[in-house]
């Protein structure tokens, strides 16, 4: 498969190579909206493995868990060194896929397109300057931020064949401002909410913040019910808890299999003794209530 050609042009009237908003993809809001009021009848435990492409390591790691019915599905990042081997391996194994988008971290594929080179790296410039640039909106970067996510959702169907059915953010940068607010993810699919805490665990105004984020995804988004990182994985209390939420709510659990001693806890089962009969999703999935 051959990379489709992206035409240069100015940093301050970046073009768009395709439509954000895919067809197919759109669904009203208000729809989307009720969809998520309406809790799911039951209870799913989703291990996603993130960076899926980002290099051999991650990817054969990943595989590895996925095959070994420990991750139920992988984040897959675009325009990187094993981004080609990932996508063909996903079909191969059936590894269900979605989108990572890279806002933070410059790509490392070899022949990306000099125009895409330039408005990303403006971006990653921009949100690794400081560590409070993603909540303040750029105008000035609008278009950049818009010519790279919609450079990634078409890499994304050139590789896999067909729309992001998913997105979410290295970094979890899909949840800055100028990404929210410009509107630039596809309507009508599953977005990563913000990390979910204990009462205590962040900040009155942190807590907020993210309630505020969570309720513009919501609007044109499905949303899980939960969402935490697998490390740490001590003390056991920990797991425990997210494994009791996910027999009632979906709860997605974010893993790096890179990460080696994350590798080894699900690769080598450990994982188990933390879900006991609760099975882990056999892939990313968000179940509609039944009426």
């Amino acid at each position: 498969m051959s990379r489709p050609a992206y035409s240069a042009a100015p940093l301050t009237s970046a073009p768009v190579p395709t439509e954000t908003k895919s067809a197919g993809l759109a669904a009203p809001a208000a729809n989307l909206a009720s969809l998520n009021a309406e809790a799911a009848t039951t209870g799913l435990l989703i291990i996603n493995a993130d960076d899926w492409g980002r290099n051999r390591e991650a990817t054969d790691r990943t595989l590895d868990c996925v095959l070994r019915k420990t991750v139920s599905s992988a984040s897959a990042m675009v325009f990187m060194e094993d981004s080609e081997r990932a996508a063909q391996l996903a079909q191969e194994a059936s590894v269900d896929t979605g989108l990572h988008i890279n806002l933070t971290t410059r790509f490392s594929a070899t022949g990306c397109p000099a125009s895409l080179t330039k408005h990303h790296d403006k971006v990653v410039g921009y949100l690794t300057r400081h560590r409070l640039a993603q909540i303040v909106y750029h105008p000035g970067l609008q278009g950049s931020f818009r010519y790279v996510i919609s450079a990634q959702l078409e890499e994304y169907r050139r590789l896999y064949g067909e729309n992001p059915r998913r997105v979410d953010g290295h970094h979890h940068m899909h949840l800055c401002a100028n990404v929210l607010l410009g509107g630039l993810l596809p309507d009508g699919i599953v977005a990563r909410r913000n990390f979910s805490f204990l009462p205590g665990q962040k900040s009155t105004l942190n807590r907020m913040y993210r309630k505020i984020t969570d309720g513009i995804l919501a609007r044109s988004h499905r949303l899980t019910d939960y969402f935490f990182s697998l490390p740490p994985m001590k003390p056991a209390n920990r797991l425990e808890r997210i494994v009791t939420l996910a027999r009632k709510h979906v709860v997605e659990v974010e893993t790096h299999p890179e990460n080696i001693a994350e590798h080894e806890f699900l690769a080598g089962g450990e994982i188990f003794a933390y879900t006991g009969d609760l099975s882990i999703a056999p892939r990313f999935e968000i179940p509609r209530a039944i009426a």
